[in-house]
């Protein structure tokens, strides 16, 4: 049922129920239990979000993607993972000091083991193992970040913020849900330091239009709305830069190839500055006997991601390379440049994500989807298009993400064998980065912006430690 939602007045309004959204209000109501919460969301409540893709066999563009919008954003609905050292996920230990991150993390830990999350930790019970790993990246020039990990699982992620869902609900907390936020109400200059923010403005899926006023408001909408939020900073004097751009690709291999690292680290994150261009280039988002999945965004852009479920296995390990790059002056768009290369790649396969084998890259041609079918890794996303990445991504972008993976094999022989399986577009949309203290305020009096959204953060824990620490913050006023 889409919400029916009349203007109201309450404390705090949250816009978007991703990690960081869920913890500000979860935060919220431990320390200040008084507190009226309006959490605002254009995705639907967790225990609707069902792909239609796993019944008919292909994407079917739904609109909002249930993929990436609803209770508990786009995170849950890919391998749910919790990284446990603040080393992972972002730059979030630079605007509030790293002991304080470790501390968080911890207490936010707590509360998705209190939710059901699993008690064991992978990543901690083979340190040797582990240093040899870490010795022969070294030897091919590459960093390992070793990081205790608490795999949620897809489906078992989703019966976790199942949980939390109902705890919001019956603790008081307004969920609307199929109601999109379309602006922040702001009273005064921005110029003169002298702007307030109100509230919000919305309209439900029926078209109805709504206000919400709040005496705090909290702007949490995820990758998804990292564009969004841009042009809100933009168009009311919120202050910003842009950050960097993560365009890259998802590979897909035997599980046989990743074997050691998966049982010793479950996911190796990797970080490497390949000639020639000394981009930084990262592994990120491992999903061992995981499945490819598409996710689209607004306006039809498909981009590729990565699932990994607790009991439902394949035999392959899929995860991304990512290249980040830097813009300077006097171009500032880099989520724009994004999308155009995401664009490009869609254009390509007719709409479908793109599918290549890296020995056909380096053999300078295309894949054939009769190809695919003769090899020992077979796509375990079915409708990706078999064509050539390398008409889409940008040259810098390809060269740069190639000798990566051919450093990487030094390290884990297999990793860059001719059938392994390269997908695009791979995007990262948090380039936008607010600038705030270290107590989550903006320029704008009464207006905080969290998580990947915000630039600030990337990925599950961190999302939600921005969430959790707000509303400690936030309690406290």
């Amino acid at each position: 049922m889409v919400a029916s939602v009349s203007d109201m007045n309450v404390d705090v309004v949250i816009v978007g129920a991703g990690p960081a959204g869920i913890f500000t209000a979860l935060s919220l109501l431990k320390n200040a239990p008084a507190t009226s919460i309006a959490l605002v969301e254009k995705g639907l409540p967790v225990e609707r979000r069902n792909c239609p893709k796993a019944k008919v066999g292909h994407c079917v563009g739904c609109e909002p993607c249930r993929i990436t919008t609803g209770f508990s954003g786009a995170g849950a609905f890919s391998d749910g993972k919790l990284s446990l050292s603040p080393e992972v996920g972002g730059d979030l230990p630079e605007l509030i000091g790293e002991d304080v991150a470790r501390a968080a993390i911890k207490q936010v830990d707590d509360v998705y083991l209190a939710f059901g999350a699993d008690t064991h930790v992978e990543g901690v019970d083979a340190p040797d193992e582990v240093k040899d790993i870490r010795r022969r990246a070294i030897q091919a020039g590459l960093k390992l970040v070793d990081c205790p990990i608490r795999h949620l699982g897809t489906e078992k992620a989703q019966e976790i913020y199942g949980r939390i869902e109902e705890h919001l609900r019956d603790a008081g907390v307004k969920l609307l849900f199929e109601a999109e936020c379309i602006d922040v109400i702001i009273e005064g200059n921005a110029a003169d330091y002298a702007a307030v923010c109100k509230g919000v403005r919305g309209r439900t899926r029926r078209g109805e239009e709504f206000a919400i006023y709040a005496g705090e408001t909290v702007v949490a909408t995820g990758r998804r709305g990292a564009g969004w939020l841009e042009r809100v900073c933009a168009a009311h004097g919120i202050e910003h830069a842009p950050g960097p751009v993560d365009i890259g690709v998802r590979i897909e291999m035997r599980n046989e190839i990743m074997e050691r690292v998966n049982n010793v680290l479950y996911e190796s994150k990797l970080i490497g500055y390949p000639n020639p261009f000394r981009n930084k280039v990262r592994t990120f988002c491992q999903n061992p006997g995981g499945f490819v999945s598409q996710e689209n965004y607004d306006g039809g852009l498909a981009v590729v991601n990565g699932h990994s479920y607790k009991e439902r296995k394949s035999d392959n390990t899929n995860l991304a390379i990512l290249c980040t790059h830097n813009f300077r002056e006097p171009f500032n768009q880099p989520i724009e440049y994004a999308k155009k290369i995401g664009e490009l790649a869609n254009a390509l396969g007719a709409g479908h994500i793109l599918v290549q084998r890296f020995g056909d890259i380096l053999d300078g041609k295309r894949t054939w989807q009769k190809e695919l079918s003769r090899s020992n890794v077979r796509p375990t996303l079915p409708d990706a298009v078999a064509g050539d990445i390398t008409a889409a991504l940008p040259y810098r972008t390809m060269t740069s993400i190639m000798n990566f993976m051919l450093a990487v094999d030094q390290a884990i022989p297999g990793f860059a064998s001719a059938e392994t399986l390269l997908y695009a577009p791979e995007l990262k949309f948090y380039s936008n980065r607010v600038k705030m203290d270290a107590d989550f305020d903006t320029n704008i009096a009464n207006l905080h912006c969290l998580g990947d959204s915000s630039g600030w953060t990337r990925g599950l824990m961190m999302a939600s430690v921005m969430g959790h620490l707000m509303g400690e913050k936030l309690a406290k006023r």
